[in-house]
């Protein structure tokens, strides 16, 4: 018999525009309340759609975070630059 898929946003309960922080907030706040070391009588089916659910967001997300749409950041390796850093203040050494 085949499983129908439920929506990844409802079963976590966020809405479709959600942040990822929200998202992960969402996630662990639901696995907190249904692990089965909580006191509450736990539901082990329902804690598979969280964690399933989650799961299938995280991947959407690492597909959406294609090579066209990152951003690069290119360091400049080669010799130091002759000039001294600026600095604030005076330099504070840890342990002395």
């Amino acid at each position: 018999m085949h499983r129908r898929t439920q929506d990844p946003y409802a079963v976590l309960g966020v809405d479709r525009d959600a942040a990822p922080a929200e998202i992960a907030a969402a996630y662990r706040a639901l696995v907190r309340e249904l692990h089965p070391d909580n006191q509450h009588p736990s539901d082990p089916e329902r804690l598979a759609q969280v964690v399933t659910a989650y799961q299938a967001l995280r991947a959407r997300r690492r597909a959406d975070d294609s090579p066209g749409t990152r951003v690069e950041v290119h360091v400049r390796r080669g010799p130091p630059s002759p000039e001294p850093a600026l600095r604030a203040g005076p330099v504070r050494r840890h342990g002395r």
